[in-house]
């Protein structure tokens, strides 16, 4: 309760001359005094004549006193302020001393209520600057605590997330002994916390090791209030403060509090979902090592069919291999040889990423690609050839002269029906393709000359409108009775 002083309300001059105006002339005074019996008024109904006839105040004081008098107490609701004592208009001064004392209650209490919005709401301004460029669910835990336990004594305090993988609430922040029990989970619908991140409720509960729910663990406490951390459409986690001391938290304490948390949730959510885009670009970035980047994003996003489960696929493949490439490499220093490989790999994957293929594998120097799996694709063996074509040309326009001049390479492309998958074992799997078509494609790479590019009917008669091509002849190929129709694409390449 507000603390209200009768003495200062009687030091107040408007106060005491409309009491003098409220009394008539009185054959004796009216004294006031406080609640401890001191005199405060000792004259009040008395003119200045008769003050002046007095010897003292205190002997008028007294001649009040021993006199047989009314003593009226001054109430302040049901607490006692003060007394008015007197043989006459006792009760009227007593009654409206009562009113201004009730009045001057109430607006020092509505003064102090608009403080404590004001500081409350200058203190979610604080926090909410705080935690604007904040992107770190940790940070924001630490900062949340800090804040917390700066406002609300405590010995102890936590933010805990909740985890789908082992449906449990962990800890990310801590303060006090929850420091050293980071490890510490507890299952999403055991103690309070776990009810209060159910419920979606804050509760605050004093004297916490005879609430049932209570969990005995290495961070034991006397009282404790916890508050969910709620999104828009649930709640994903919790914060506890809590004190070992036989404290009580009081309503106004769960209020900010909650308040508190309330501000933090919506920073939380941001950075999981920072967190989230963070860990789908690490992934987006790995898949576009080996997939075109828009078979990475359909394998993310899911809008295009796209499988990696085993299955029969028509696709085109793609063989490129660099002529004489042993040879070359005994005029290099290994270091130096890597620096170009790399260089000539990038340069060629981003040509196949560029024309809706992907990167199966390299087998030293040679790449392998696909294109129509994993994620089906129109004319794939016109972007296979496309490809090629632009391989061998950006082959030429590299800015170092000697990859220019030496890494000259020949390929193979073929179409057709074969397996596509995960193959491999349990330890270790690849993501590739098995028939006879890749043998096609392998063995007409193997005999193209440097600059070369041959394809096998299946693609020829699929783009014969769309490129030039010259008959090469036929050859054997391992797994084929018959002989296997070769074309040569005829290209520009200066």
């Amino acid at each position: 309760m507000q603390s209200i002083s009768l003495k200062k309300i009687l030091l107040k001059r408007e106060i005491l001359s409309l009491l003098r105006g409220l009394v008539t002339q009185l054959s004796s005074p009216i004294v006031i005094q406080d609640q401890e019996g001191k005199v405060l008024v000792a004259d009040l109904g008395m003119d200045t004549a008769t003050i002046s006839n007095a010897n003292t105040s205190e002997s008028s004081e007294n001649l009040a006193i021993n006199e047989d008098l009314n003593k009226i107490p001054v109430m302040l609701s049901d607490e006692i302020l003060g007394w008015v004592m007197g043989k006459e208009q006792v009760e009227q001064v007593a009654d409206f001393l009562s009113y201004i004392v009730n009045r001057e209650f109430e607006q020092k209490t509505l003064a102090a209520d608009a403080l404590d919005k004001y500081r409350e709401i200058n203190l979610l301004y604080t926090i909410s600057s705080k935690l604007s460029t904040c992107l770190d669910v940790k940070e924001i835990g630490t900062l949340v605590i800090e804040e917390a336990s700066r406002l609300i004594p405590c010995t102890s305090a936590s933010v805990m997330l909740h985890s789908y993988q082992t449906n449990c609430l962990e800890i990310v922040s801590a303060k006090g002994p929850a420091e050293d029990i980071n490890s510490f989970q507890v299952s999403a619908n055991v103690g309070i916390a776990g009810h209060v991140y159910a419920t979606g409720r804050a509760e605050l509960v004093n004297d916490a090791t005879k609430d049932p729910r209570y969990v005995i663990n290495e961070n034991d406490c006397y009282a404790i209030i916890c508050a969910p951390i709620l999104t828009k459409d649930r709640a994903i986690g919790v914060v506890n403060i809590s004190n070992s001391e036989p404290v009580s938290y009081t309503s106004q304490d769960l209020k900010l509090f909650t308040a508190i948390v309330t501000q933090a949730s919506g920073a939380i959510e941001n950075a999981l979902l920072h967190e989230s885009k963070l860990r789908e670009q690490r992934i987006k970035n790995n898949l576009e090592r080996y997939l075109s980047p828009q078979v990475a994003e359909a394998v993310i996003n899911e809008k295009e069919e796209v499988s990696l489960t085993t299955s029969k696929r028509r696709i085109a493949m793609l063989f490129s291999d660099i002529r004489n490439f042993t040879t070359k490499c005994e005029e290099l220093e290994p270091e130096q040889l890597v620096t170009y490989l790399n260089e000539y790999f990038t340069q060629m994957v981003d040509v196949i990423f560029n024309h809706q293929g992907t990167v199966n594998k390299f087998v030293g120097d040679m790449i392998v690609a696909m294109f129509g799996a994993p994620s089906a694709i129109a004319d794939r063996e016109y972007w296979a050839i496309k490809a090629a074509i632009n391989m061998q040309k950006r082959i030429k326009n590299l800015p170092i002269d000697w990859i220019r001049e030496n890494f000259i390479t020949g390929i193979g492309i073929s179409s057709g029906d074969v397996i596509v998958g995960n193959i491999g074992s349990p330890q270790h799997m690849d993501y590739t393709a098995i028939g006879d078509e890749m043998n096609s494609a392998s063995r007409l790479q193997g005999l193209a000359k440097g600059g070369q590019i041959l394809v096998t009917r299946s693609v020829y008669e699929a783009t014969q409108s769309n490129f030039e091509f010259r008959e090469f002849g036929t050859l054997p190929v391992k797994g084929k009775k018959k002989l296997v129709e070769v074309f040569e694409v005829i290209y520009s390449n200066p």
